[in-house]
């Protein structure tokens, strides 16, 4: 097949597909271990929970890989799985947010990151399909700026939207914030979009008749697939099997911080793992807020190591950047303090109070000092429970935070009132 030189406009819209693709699985790294956590998980279990992303990148990949090479379809040898993939991962980020149990949360992610794969193995392929040898290089430079645009993007998402005013108040049903669920919208809608927008741009070069042929001649089925799978490993390079170990230890390391980050970061600086703590969604915010920067480091980075691999060579470059990361990750723990954090967060309950009316002079129920959501719980609310009425505050007094950590206020009050427990919640504006 002839491949005609494409512009550097073609070769960038033939690649936003793979912004959407990427924007997906920023939105799972930064998010699923709150969603997990909003639904009521703890923290050993959080990896088997994440067990869909290297189970289904295992087995997927490698199949639709091997698929696809076989595939004669008349929409093309890639773009059915593209299609394929990206819906699945636009309904289950949909759905996600909305999960109203834990087992349907961990269940829709298996079918989002098989979705992520049966989409990711052919758009690689699809690049050098559709460039000559040429302009491959810049073909998969640009996949790779745009993996590191839609990481940052994806990761800023609920903070930006927090910013623009959108409620970060807990959902009564779930627990899952308002910001979440409109990032996972958008991330559906730039799944299907974007892939629709790479296919229709830069669509696949047909096969010629006598590749058809060859192709339909042979063997097909599952046993044929995973003997070209097996034969695949067999004649992979030395070089490729040696990073093959290191990549194994390299990506337990990246799995356990992204399983994890949000929770370390929750408790070293604010004392807490608790989702219901008002100062979960502002641990998780400011998690997501240092990812964005995270991934816009290791894209500059990875330009800026170019000259460095040039004069020490990639293995030595390998080293000194995961000798780095280890030392991150161990520090990580380590940094923070608690109980400084937890003075500020309680601090005077006056001035919280007239805070809270400056910022919100409708009075709602709760309002969100920072990213911080707090309930204010009346004194008597417990021995008044059935009798809401006689809710009003004590005269000359104010409604008084619930026990919490560091003197903050406790949202588990508010979020298990879909439970069919009563927050005992009251108007700010009474105080």
């Amino acid at each position: 097949m002839i491949k005609a030189r494409l512009s550097l406009l073609r070769i960038v819209e033939m690649n936003i597909g793979f912004f959407g693709l990427q924007f997906s699985f920023g939105l799972q790294q930064a998010n699923m271990t709150p969603i997990y956590k909003f639904l009521g998980a703890d923290e050993a279990t959080m990896p088997l929970l994440w067990l869909a992303g290297p189970m289904t990148g295992l087995i997927v990949q490698p199949l639709i890989g091997a698929i696809s090479d076989r595939t004669t379809s008349r929409f093309g040898r890639r773009t059915p799985y593209f299609l394929i993939g990206a819906v699945i991962c636009s309904l289950c980020l949909l759905a996600m947010p909305y999960s109203p149990t834990l087992w349907v949360a961990a269940s829709l992610l298996w079918l989002l990151d098989a979705g992520n794969n049966v989409t990711m193995e052919p758009y690689r392929a699809y690049v050098a399909d559709r460039l000559e040898p040429a302009q491959q290089p810049a073909g998969f430079l640009t996949q790779s700026a745009f993996t590191g645009l839609a990481q940052c993007a994806s990761y800023a998402a609920p903070s930006v939207l927090a910013a623009a005013g959108v409620s970060t108040a807990l959902d009564v049903g779930n627990g899952i914030p308002q910001i979440v669920k409109i990032a996972f919208l958008i991330g559906a809608f730039l799944s299907i979009a974007s892939i629709v927008w790479s296919v229709w741009r830069v669509p696949e070069l047909p096969l010629e008749p006598a590749q058809i042929e060859e192709l339909r001649a042979r063997p097909s089925g599952l046993s044929a697939t995973l003997a070209d799978i097996a034969l695949a490993v067999r004649d992979m390079p030395p070089a490729m099997r040696r990073l093959a170990v290191a990549m194994l230890f390299q990506w337990y390391a990246m799995f356990v911080y992204w399983q994890y980050i949000s929770l370390a970061v929750s408790q070293a600086l604010y004392g807490t793992t608790d989702a219901a703590s008002p100062t979960y969604l502002d641990a998780t915010l400011l998690t997501q807020q240092m990812g964005v920067l995270y991934n816009a480091i290791a894209f500059v980075g990875a330009l800026a190591l170019i000259p460095v691999v040039r004069r020490i060579g990639a293995r030595w470059a390998h080293v000194v950047c995961l000798t780095a990361s280890g030392i991150a990750m161990i520090a990580i723990g380590q940094i923070g303090s608690a109980g400084d954090v937890r003075a500020g967060v309680g601090g005077d309950d006056g001035q919280h109070l007239r805070d809270a009316r400056q910022r919100h002079p409708a009075g709602p129920q709760r309002y969100l000092h920072g990213h911080l959501q707090h309930v204010y719980r009346h004194p008597d609310a417990d021995r008044n429970a059935d009798n809401p009425a006689d809710l009003s505050p004590p005269a000359g007094g104010r409604p008084t935070p619930c026990a919490g950590a560091g003197g903050g206020a406790d949202v588990g009050g508010s979020v298990g009132d879909a439970a069919g427990r009563r927050s005992g919640a009251v108007d700010l504006n009474a105080a």
